[in-house]
């Protein structure tokens, strides 16, 4: 029987509310068809944007989302995507299928989609085909609530009140898509852009993030780090989980074996291992730790599903992918003093997505079930906990090792202890025991995500997979024990 400890008097940070937050590119059926379907669709609508799709992340408690992209926001120009829209410029997504993009979806419409989703805004500016003009320009056209030139744009434009700007990101993954830039070209061109991305309003002020690293290239992070320095609230990293670590191949979504399925939670897990490397090397430069950690591109990507548009990165999601999130939930919140947010790709239909829709139907995803799971943790109190765990190995990556158990207890402003525990083995149940120190446990409630690892759900079988009370344990005046299932996601709600 493992060990599972947990000391409410050891409050570590508070666990921002959008680490658990959402990535929306105009990328496939992400934006059109998933979120934004016109004011005059048949699929019922608020303004364009889908009721069920809105309801659905209304539920999970999304609470940032992160727009235009991606590599299309260095090909975005937000002048074309604001007034009438039949009038609107068309242009073609380079990046993404070769289609044609008739910038319906722009500005004033995903502000709208914000505030239907009660949620925070992130949007990520063109630094690699755009100009230090055009950046600043838009960051007044949103904010600014006075005369000026763009301020009266916007008003005519039917929106007289600015809207709330809560992140900024200055260009996206500028080492490729976004202009194959050197790490020491890059923080100098931020600290010029980021000069003209000005607060327009005393006491709301945009958080400015620095295009981070790919990866675990530490090069890029030591050097944009030296330049940026107190010029940035945040750093980006992206990190994305391919199975078989082979970008041509990457190993299909729902087909895959055990040894496939073990090289895939490997390779999520390495998450903890670069958040670390790369805080390390933040913090050797910046010791105050004024500049914290972005993970705004993370999650599991496969080959396409066969018959769809290579360029809409569509694919199913299993219970395998509920397991990756859940785990890697659980390792930010176990950083919570230096991450600040973190953004799944993508919301709908795109990656590792937590919708997927098809017409008028709408499926919530295993990894949709997880974050809900988990939406509890948002601006709780971290709490000190260890877990003793057996660790796998994965033959696929030279016997690499990794905790079979992993989790993460946070506490709530009435005294409430929420616990998420993942038990990443496909085919190992895992008893625990947990104490929680100098404390009288009154109640106990639980509830479970679990299947077999190529569980999903699709649009025959929408709720093949979901949460449903978890009974398997009992309470202790201390604690608790319990028998976690293979390939299960538990949270434990103690009074």
């Amino acid at each position: 029987m493992e060990k599972y400890l947990i000391n409410p008097n050891q409050k570590i940070a508070k666990i921002n509310k959008d680490i658990y937050g959402s990535f929306s590119e105009h990328l496939g059926r992400c934006i059109y068809e998933g979120i934004y379907v016109g004011e005059n669709s048949k699929i019922p609508n608020v303004n364009g944007m889908r009721t069920d799709v809105v309801t659905a992340l209304r539920e999970m408690g999304l609470p940032v989302l992160r727009w235009p992209g991606g590599c299309f926001a260095d090909e975005y120009h937000w002048k074309d995507g604001i007034g009438e829209k039949s009038s609107r410029k068309k242009m073609i997504n380079t990046h993404w299928g070769g289609v044609v993009e008739d910038n319906s979806f722009g500005t004033h419409e995903y502000f709208e989609l914000c505030r239907q989703l009660g949620c925070d805004t992130y949007v990520n500016g063109n630094v690699g085909s755009g100009s230090v003009r055009e950046m600043s320009e838009w960051v007044e056209y949103i904010t600014f609530d006075g005369v000026s030139p763009m301020a009266e744009l916007r008003a005519k434009n039917g929106h007289k009140e600015p809207w709330k700007l809560d992140y900024f990101g200055v260009g996206n993954e500028s080492w490729g898509c976004g202009g194959n830039m050197d790490p020491e070209y890059y923080g100098c061109l931020f600290k010029r852009y980021n000069t003209y991305c000005r607060d327009y309003k005393a006491g709301e002020h945009i958080k400015r993030i620095a295009c981070g690293p790919n990866s675990g290239d530490y090069h890029w992070t030591r050097e944009v780090m030296d330049k940026v320095k107190h010029h940035a609230n945040g750093i980006s990293l992206h990190y994305y989980t391919v199975p078989t670590g082979n970008w041509n191949h990457k190993g299909s979504a729902t087909e895959f074996d055990n040894n496939e399925y073990i090289s895939t939670i490997c390779k999520a897990y390495k998450m903890e291992e670069i958040i670390t490397n790369h805080l390390a090397v933040m913090d050797s430069i910046n010791p105050q730790k004024w500049v914290k950690l972005i993970v705004d591109e993370w999650g599991t990507w496969y080959d396409v599903e066969e018959g769809t548009n290579p360029g809409f990165l569509y694919q199913q999601s299993t219970m395998r992918d509920a397991i990756v999130a859940a785990l890697t939930l659980n390792i930010f919140n176990k950083h919570a003093d230096r991450i600040m947010m973190c953004n799944i790709a993508q919301t709908v239909n795109v990656l590792q997505s937590v919708i997927l829709t098809d017409g008028e139907k709408m499926v919530k995803t295993p990894t949709y079930y997880v974050f809900k799971m988990f939406k509890e943790h948002q601006n709780n109190t971290l709490l000190g906990s260890f877990i003793t765990t057996e660790n796998i190995k994965s033959k696929n990556d030279e016997n690499r090792e990794f905790p079979q158990l992993i989790e993460s207890a946070s506490i709530d402003e009435n005294g409430v202890i929420y616990s998420t525990v993942t038990n990443t083995s496909s085919t190992k149940s895992a008893k625990i025991k947990c104490q929680i120190a100098d404390r009288k446990v009154k109640s106990l409630r639980a509830e479970i995500l679990t299947g077999e690892c190529h569980s999903k759900n699709d649009f025959e079988n929408g709720d093949n997979v979901k949460v449903v009370d978890f009974t398997d344990f009992k309470k202790l005046s201390d604690g608790f024990t319990a028998n976690l299932p293979a390939c299960s996601v538990v949270k434990f709600i103690i009074e």
